[in-house]
């Protein structure tokens, strides 16, 4: 399975600044983020079938199937919609787990899309979104497929039109548990909210880097070290990735070969558009 074919993309995202500027009754944060899609993405595939099973052809190790965000997708597509037909997923796995790329969440998003279609339900992008937030906070932004300024827990998406630059994207070797980073008693949670045309003038920051840096030395380790190379050297979401935007390829390159022997770590393109919907209308236009 690769970049074409049969298969359905989930791209990754950056969070290219996180600002916390409040918390709900029920302990989520209200949340100010800017999201773009980058071109590294898992890659799935879907074998419909009528009799209704859904199935994963491929589970990840240490996750039950019936707690995978692909699956859970496909059986809130069934229970929404009374749909009869079935799937068995499976997920070419090329985004980190737990680094902050969004891949669950992107997973999920691509089945709601791919089945939507797939499976002949006729819902809507807003419906979809709907669905998706009760998935997690960022499926919405990966339905929606386009790059955004969002609010609320990170759900209320306003379109936005970014230099789309390549990033060099580092995964250092832990695993940052988010509940733990959110519960920190020194994270700030207070911010007062910006406009959208504060950004990025105004604020670029991530509210969550301070307390991450300090709580997983390998992540801090890994700034400094992109930060040798870009000034702008930044953590996306909760981590554990962090990222560094570069004014072309060759440049973004020249530093991966400088730090690759030490980091896992990729080379990605900025997208304001997902390859998710462009994958949508290629098969709308083959079935037309």
């Amino acid at each position: 399975m690769g970049g074409n074919g049969a298969a359905w993309p989930a791209p990754g995202k950056l969070n290219l600044m996180l600002r916390i500027v409040g918390q709900r009754p029920d302990g989520y944060h209200l949340l100010q983020t800017v999201f773009q899609f980058i071109d590294l993405c898992d890659w799935l595939s879907f074998d419909v079938n009528d009799h209704g099973a859904v199935a994963l052809a491929n589970p990840l190790p240490g996750v039950p199937a019936e707690e995978d965000l692909t699956v859970r997708a496909a059986r809130l597509l069934q229970a929404e919609t009374g749909c009869g037909k079935g799937v068995t997923i499976s997920v070419d796995k090329r985004l980190p787990m737990g680094g902050g790329l969004g891949g669950g969440s992107s997973d999920a998003a691509t089945t709601l899309v791919a089945l939507n279609h797939l499976w002949g339900l006729g819902l809507d992008a807003g419906r979809l979104q709907a669905l998706g937030l009760g998935l997690g906070a960022d499926v919405p932004v990966f339905v929606n497929g386009v790059a955004a300024w969002a609010e609320g827990v990170g759900e209320v998406l306003t379109p936005m039109n970014l230099p789309e630059p390549w990033f060099v994207v580092m995964a250092p070797d832990c695993h940052v548990a988010t509940g733990k980073v959110f519960s920190a008693p020194n994270l700030t949670r207070n911010r007062v909210p910006i406009k959208i045309e504060d950004f990025p003038a105004l604020w670029q920051g991530n509210d969550c880097l301070e307390i991450v840096s300090q709580m997983y030395p390998p992540v801090k380790a890994a700034l400094d070290e992109l930060g040798a190379f870009s000034e702008g050297a930044k953590l996306t979401g909760t981590g554990a990735c962090v990222f560094a935007a570069f004014g072309s390829e060759s440049v973004a390159e020249e530093a991966a070969r400088a730090l690759r022997g030490r980091w896992r770590l990729w080379v990605t393109k900025g997208l304001n558009r997902s390859p998710l919907l462009a994958r949508l209308s290629e098969r709308q236009g083959l079935e037309v």
